[in-house]
């Protein structure tokens, strides 16, 4: 039997794929915040659930929750890192503090959750770890670059830790999702208190209070629950997960921009060695 610690699990993905893997009969560490929003998980799944409080900005709740996950099944085998929330601002709108938290949340919190468990995925030589990225992480829409900033360094993270896990036998896997109907573009988004004019035809026009994409988003977060587990059950994990449809498309289309845009420019790009 499996047993996962996810965290976020109040709402979202993080609530879906909670209720998938205590459905398929998996252990589930499921953490939030205010752990009464997951304490029905528990009273559905009692032998198999653990609520538990978990901010991932505090590395003590971070420890305790590791322990009591360990203490109670004997093991964590899958560790997700999907606490986290959106953040609009432009780049010279974005308040240093607000920056600093989001920073706290998506990439230490992650990173000290990651290294509170590979410890006993070492000695087991065995484990997964997932981190939750953004499909903005590739696209870099106009009013989310800390966002995607904050996402791009937890996927450059997880790319040189899944190197460096393979030979223990232990893998790393980061998710990039699109647009699924949760929270995410409603209750949870947070934005800057300041906006600035100038940028009111970009990244104004993902404030808030000019988006109309929160309850129309096309992802339905049970299947993106179960294409994670596929990732994780599979043979050859994926070192990335691209998760929907407008991302999957949205993935190429940058791949495809960026590989023109280095051909264009490869005779510059090749001519800076230096002379024999």
């Amino acid at each position: 039997m499996t047993t996962w610690l996810i965290t976020g699990c109040s709402t979202g993905l993080g609530r879906a794929l909670a209720e998938a893997v205590l459905a398929r009969g998996d252990n589930a560490v499921v953490t939030a915040r205010d752990p009464s929003t997951v304490r029905d998980l528990a009273e559905q799944y009692p032998e198999t659930a653990l609520p538990l409080a978990l901010d991932v900005t505090d590395a003590g709740q971070i420890q305790s929750a590791v322990a009591g996950g360990t203490e109670r099944f004997g093991g964590i085998d899958v560790v997700v890192n999907n606490a986290g929330y959106g953040y609009r601002a432009a780049v010279e709108e974005g308040d240093d503090a607000d920056v600093r938290t989001l920073f706290d949340t998506h990439f230490f919190g992650s990173v000290d959750l990651v290294k509170a468990v590979l410890p006993q995925m070492r000695a087991r030589r065995s484990g997964t770890i997932v981190n939750l990225s953004s499909i903005g992480a590739t696209m870099t829409p106009a009013g989310s670059g800390y966002y995607a900033a904050v996402k791009s360094a937890v996927e450059g993270l997880t790319g040189s830790l899944r190197k460096e896990l393979e030979p223990l036998g232990i893998t790393a896997m980061v998710v990039e999702p699109g647009g699924f109907r949760t929270d995410f573009s409603g209750r949870s988004l947070r934005q800057s208190a300041a906006a600035i004019p100038d940028y009111a035809d970009t990244a104004g026009k993902r404030r808030k209070e000019n988006d109309t994409t929160h309850g129309t988003q096309p992802g339905d977060p049970a299947k993106a629950a179960a294409a994670i587990i596929a990732a994780v059950e599979a043979a050859d994990t994926p070192e990335m997960l691209v998760l929907g449809a407008d991302a999957t498309a949205t993935y190429a289309n940058v791949l495809q921009e960026r590989l023109a845009s280095l051909e264009k420019w490869r005779a510059v790009s090749e001519n800076t060695g230096i002379d024999a």
